[in-house]
Order: structure tokens, then sequence, then C-alpha cells
């Protein structure tokens, strides 16, 4: 597996890849995540020219797209209902996106890994009807941590891990137990 940066040539693969998340999110329940052919190709163009698009690859095909970025996010200023687990400098994953192709084999961990690696402190988002996200999430280890809001005001569940910190620790000693 090789994750790399994202390119312009890329972007008939990435949109696949987006168009089966949406198929998928609706399959399971969640309508309204991704509506309206979110992520728009500006977007995705948007994400490409700033350096925080990434694909997962593997033999050269791609199986997956994320954005990933570093430092702070306006959506995360506020925290409603919880707290973050601390206030270091943390990375952001959103628009995270596995393939047809790919779904079940761990992607999304990998991708996780990609990005806690590089800052140690990651957050993420979802909207309450991605069940598997949030279980993917869960299953990584990061905690939910309380509710965040986009910034055209739609609702979604904050969560968050810590390489060094307290979301490790806790899953650490609930294995620890066969919780």
């Amino acid at each position: 597996m090789e994750i790399r940066m994202a390119k312009i040539s890329d972007i008939e693969a990435i949109n696949a890849i987006y168009a089966s998340a949406r198929k998928f999110m609706v399959q399971n329940g969640n309508p309204n995540q991704w509506k309206n052919g979110y992520p728009t190709e500006d977007a995705i163009l948007g994400d490409i020219m700033e350096k925080k698009l990434y694909l997962c690859e593997e033999n050269g095909m791609p199986l997956a797209v994320f954005y990933y970025s570093e430092g702070p996010d306006p959506t995360y200023a506020v925290i409603e209902d919880g707290a973050w687990l601390n206030t270091r400098p943390y990375g952001v994953i959103h628009r995270i996106a596995v393939s047809d192709l790919a779904r079940g084999r761990g992607i999304s961990r990998i991708c996780f890994d990609f990005a806690l690696q590089r800052c140690g402190n990651l957050k993420i988002d979802t909207h309450r009807d991605n069940l598997p996200m949030q279980a993917a999430l869960e299953k990584y280890g990061f905690l939910r941590c309380g509710t965040i809001h986009l910034l055209n005001g739609e609702e979604r569940i904050a969560f968050q891990i810590s390489a060094d910190g307290y979301s490790l620790q806790i899953n650490v000693s609930l294995a620890d137990k066969n919780i």
C-alpha cells in the first residue's frame, strides 16, 4: 500500500471513489451526509491545489481518498456536549472514502495511521447517520468527544485520538480487560 498526494490527473479516479462512497452511504442509512454530488469537482481541485488530498493505492490502483491537513480547523473551534481530549496542535482528516474494490480490507486504518504518524494528535468528524464510519473510528481508537457544527451549520459527531495521550491509554486498558 502506498499513500501519495493526489494530482489533477487523478480526478476521474477520485470522482469514482467518492461516487461509490455516496452510494454506500445511501445503502447504509446515511443519505444526507454527502448530498448533491459532494464533494464537488471544484472542492476536489481545491484540495489538490492546496496539497491536502491524498490517495491510498495498491499496485497503482487508487483504493481510497482523503483530505489531511495540520493546523486549526475553524469547525473545531467550538465543541458542544463534551470536550476535546487536549488542546495540542492537531491534524484533521476530512472526506475519507474507500473504493468498493477495497471496502472491508482495513484501508481506512492505513489512512488513519498515515495521518496519526504525522501529527500524533488527530481530529475527525462524521454525520450521526454514518454508522460504518463511527464504527471504524471507534475500532481504531478514536474517542467520541462531543458535537461540532460545520460552517453551514450542520451538526457532526466529533472524534479525537492522541498517540501519546488519553485515548490510546483508555483503549489499551479496555483491551487488557477484554472489553
